[in-house]
């Protein structure tokens, strides 16, 4: 095991040094590392008090240079202190300020100082609150916080994920890779995830608008078809009135016709009657003559 080294003072010169890590050993490390970064860096985009990095020296102790077993750490986060860029975090040079958090991303040739050399520098040295390991290849992930000053193992929720006090978010594994959630529950988004959920609901929104501008194009549509029947039973209305009009007119015709009938009739019979009366003064004066009108021939 190697021996840590508590912090003493420091013998670099003030000022940035560059970061001094080797490579990550394949590219699902990499992929697992900016998917950490990418995803809390969008997450907290709104926030300038912390800083996040990846691969990246920590200077601490003018020793550490000297010892090539205990590399910076994979992933870690510092609160409480400015977002900008740096070369390395120089715990000198950012008032005396350690990681908060720290993440392991576990390979064959460094598992064994991540699980025990580096645990215990970070819970005896840097005083890390919250430090988890994970394995992109076998999916051991386990994590503890600092309480007192030991190291307890995190409980795992039902989901398997665990919580960190320090960000406020829990970490679980998710389609085989480590990602954070937020206290409800929801996948902290990469950049490009975002993107992708802003162009779905874009394409949500706009279907949505197409399935609106759809419906109100029946319902106008039904609307025209409504007035159009409107009209055409207008015009029928129109045309029965017309046709009963034209009936009252037959009708009234038919009327007149039945008066003038009536009063030919009246006036037969007026005609009836006088030719009557004056056959019956001709047949008074034949009788009177003494001709009897029935003997005539």
């Amino acid at each position: 095991m190697v021996q840590i080294q508590p912090p003493d003072i420091p013998t670099f010169p003030p000022g940035e040094l560059w970061s001094d890590e080797p490579p990550l050993e394949t590219y699902r490390h990499l992929q697992q590392l900016l998917l950490l970064l990418s995803s809390l860096e969008q997450f907290w985009a709104d926030r300038t008090d912390f800083f996040a990095a990846g691969n990246m020296t920590v200077y601490y102790s003018s020793r550490q240079r000297k010892d090539e077993h205990l590399r910076g750490p994979d992933f870690f986060v510092v609160l409480n202190t400015e977002r900008r860029e740096r070369k390395s975090w120089v715990v000198w040079e950012e008032d005396g300020k350690y990681p908060n958090v720290v993440i392991e991303i576990l390979s064959d040739s460094t598992a064994s100082v991540d699980r025990d050399d580096k645990k215990l520098l970070y819970q005896d040295v840097w005083r890390t609150r919250d430090y988890f390991w994970f394995h992109p290849y076998t999916l051991e992930f386990k994590g503890f916080t600092l309480i007192g000053r030991k190291y307890v193992e995190i409980e795992p929720n039902s989901q398997s994920w665990l919580w960190s006090d320090e960000l406020q978010l829990y970490l679980g594994v998710w389609n085989e890779q480590l990602r954070f959630f937020t206290p409800e529950g929801e996948l902290v988004l990469t950049p490009k995830e975002e993107a992708n959920v802003q162009r779905q609901r874009a394409d949500v929104h706009r279907q949505r608008a197409d399935v609106q501008r759809q419906r109100a194009d029946v319902q106008r549509q039904r609307a025209d078809a409504a007035l159009a029947e409107a009209e055409a039973e207008r015009q029928r209305a129109d045309a029965a009135l017309v046709e009963a009009e034209a009936e009252r007119q037959r009708a009234d015709a038919a009327l007149v016709e039945t008066e003038a009938e009536r009063q030919r009739a009246d006036a037969a019979l007026v005609e009836a009657e006088v030719e009557r009366q004056k056959s019956a003064i001709l047949r008074q004066k034949l009788l009177e003559l003494g001709i009897n009108p029935d003997e005539l021939g």
